[in-house]
């Protein structure tokens, strides 16, 4: 497994509108697009998160190289140096923009559509975790 400290590449496209779309132990998966209001487009997926500071929501997050004080929070609050060190500053709804880290086992990028209401599928798209089939 590769160790990634390094800023973040996303593919091209509009990613200014996060939100936090799936959170439990075995993972956290960010969704984001232009206007996340009914589907968003891309999704990062850490597997084994260990360590999560970031807002459920942000808009127009700036992904960066971590700080070697954030790499030392790190390896102080999880005892060991994880593969994924993610680090980026996004705008949270407050005066200053907030400070984000998160590191985790693994890291996948995905792009296709997820839809956040319920509707029937073409090839390759996907429902959000939370949407269930009205019922009859």
């Amino acid at each position: 497994m590769s160790v990634s400290h390094v800023a973040i590449q996303l593919p091209e496209g509009s990613w200014w509108d996060w939100d936090v779309v799936e959170w439990n132990a075995g993972r956290l998966r960010l969704g984001a697009g232009h206007d996340i209001s009914y589907a968003h487009h891309l999704e990062l997926v850490f597997g084994d998160p260990v360590l999560v500071r970031c807002p459920s929501s942000f808009q127009d997050p700036l992904f960066r190289t971590p700080t070697p004080d954030e790499m030392r929070l790190v390896a102080d609050q999880v005892g060991e140096m994880p593969a994924v060190i993610c680090a980026f500053e996004a705008d949270a709804g407050g005066p200053e923009r907030a400070v984000c880290l998160i590191a985790a086992g693994q890291l996948d990028v995905l792009q296709g559509t997820v839809f956040r209401y319920w509707r029937d599928l073409a090839a390759g798209e996907r429902l959000a975790p939370w949407v269930q089939p009205p019922e009859v």
